[in-house]
């Protein structure tokens, strides 16, 4: 319990260092695309790092959303060097989510859940892993609450990086390169996620009731 308490306070306090960095720094209330990225403009080298402690925070703690970062990291750095501080930053973000909710929150989801076997330590990676990917896909799912759900389950933390990092790449790229020009339709954007949780359900239902399938076969093949 005590090291819980500690990593906890560490992760407060870091974050709570570095949101007072970002003011001290000047940074802008108005968190548009155009006013961030002309902030960042003007902090010279920093700006990279600056921006990744930006979407840290944003997936940590939120509320800012993750996209409108990618945007702004377009704007400020170029489509390959946008895309690749945001991913960065996201990517950093998504995994201290991940260990929070795997050092506060894992052992009692399991003592609560026991039979769940997405918290089963021998239950399917692959699974897992494409529930992760699938999720990152499409934006219209919490990037945060993603992060700190999977820390929960079973999923071995490079696969959770890896499927993070694959996952939300091509969105972050089509953000960074058009920046606040671009705008996810709403209507697509729920037809889209709402086609992800319909594979989501049937996933798990189709390995259950054709156990010998080639699909299920493949998703449970390595643990």
């Amino acid at each position: 319990m005590a090291l819980k308490i500690t990593i906890l306070l560490v992760v407060t306090i870091a974050l709570a260092g570095a949101w007072w960095l970002l003011q001290t720094l000047g940074m802008p209330g108005n968190l548009s695309p155009q006013a961030l990225s002309a902030w960042l403009s003007s902090q010279g080298a920093t700006g990279p790092l600056l921006l990744m402690l930006l979407m840290v925070i944003a997936v940590v703690v939120g509320p800012i959303p993750t996209l409108p970062i990618s945007a702004t990291a377009g704007l400020a750095f170029g489509v390959i060097g946008g895309t690749a501080v945001a991913a960065i930053g996201a990517l950093i973000g998504a995994m201290a989510a991940f260990w929070i909710a795997r050092c506060l929150g894992r052992e009692m989801a399991c003592k609560r859940f026991p039979d769940n076997s997405l918290l089963a330590r021998d239950g399917s990676q692959r699974f897992l892993t494409v529930m992760i990917l699938l999720t990152r896909l499409i934006p219209v799912f919490s990037f945060a609450l993603i992060s700190y759900a999977a820390g929960v389950t079973a999923i071995h933390a490079w696969r959770f990086a890896l499927a993070t990092f694959i996952g939300m790449l091509p969105m972050t790229v089509v953000f960074a390169g058009l920046g606040n020009t671009f705008t996810l339709n709403p209507v697509l954007a729920v037809v889209a996620g709402l086609a992800i949780l319909a594979v989501m359900v049937w996933l798990p239902w189709s390995v259950k009731r054709h156990p010998q399938s080639r699909l299920a076969r493949w998703l449970h093949l390595h643990q």
